[in-house]
């Protein structure tokens, strides 16, 4: 797998946003061993912000850190799915339905859009994706609840780009977006809230249907 080796000023964020990259794009799968030589190797840096990043990664979610298997990119099961949606079934919905009532344009969401529609590639698709979603709960008003938003949105993403590559339905979901972002800007804060809500959660339990085998 090749990096693409975009100068910027800390090695260490560059190592890091290049991982970042890789798994929520699918070039790292789930499961992976994430071994330091190997990347530092592809990346063109010593072993140390190598592992500075994978220790990020690991706060945020995205990489699992082992004691005897080292490192990995976390696998995505249906119970992990299942915790990241609820939480942004309680929060997301609420963020739009605040950006909405601030009377916002949301140029920025149809701008994701756009680009989605124009993507080349999975990869490229799923992260615009993501920048639409950021974009509707952005401008909610409330820093602490995008940011929080913000520390899930990786998670959230990992959990897509694994859905996507056994079930793929980015055409169903791109409809989707355009309904509620038309809401959105009709002003229409509570269907636009209510909507997205049933966005996410039809996705997940499309995706991650939960068992049922020990319902009585």
């Amino acid at each position: 797998m090749t990096f693409a080796s975009t100068p910027i000023p800390s090695r260490t964020e560059y190592v890091l946003e290049s991982i970042k990259h890789a798994i929520l794009t699918g070039g790292l799968t789930p499961g992976q061993a994430l071994v330091e030589t190997e990347l530092a190797g592809q990346l063109g840096v010593s072993k140390t912000p190598v592992r500075e990043a994978l220790k990020t990664l690991a706060g945020s979610g995205l990489v699992v850190m082992s004691r005897y298997k080292g490192a990995t990119v976390r696998m995505v099961d249906a119970t992990m799915a299942h915790e990241v949606c609820d939480v942004r079934l309680l929060l997301e919905p609420e963020a739009l339905r605040r950006s909405v009532a601030g009377g916002v344009s949301f140029e920025a969401a149809q701008d994701a859009l756009d680009r989605a529609d124009e993507a080349a590639d999975a990869a490229e698709r799923s992260l615009e994706n993501r920048a639409f979603h950021r974009a509707l709960y952005l401008p909610c008003g409330n820093p602490l609840l995008s940011r929080m938003l913000d520390e899930l949105r990786d998670q959230a993403a990992l959990v897509s780009t694994a859905a996507w590559a056994t079930h793929p339905s980015w055409e169903r979901e791109a409809g989707e977006h355009r309904e509620i972002l038309q809401l959105a800007v009709a002003g229409k804060a509570d269907a636009a809230a209510k909507a997205l809500h049933s966005h996410i959660a039809s996705f997940v339990s499309r995706a991650f249907p939960e068992s049922t085998s020990d319902t009585p």
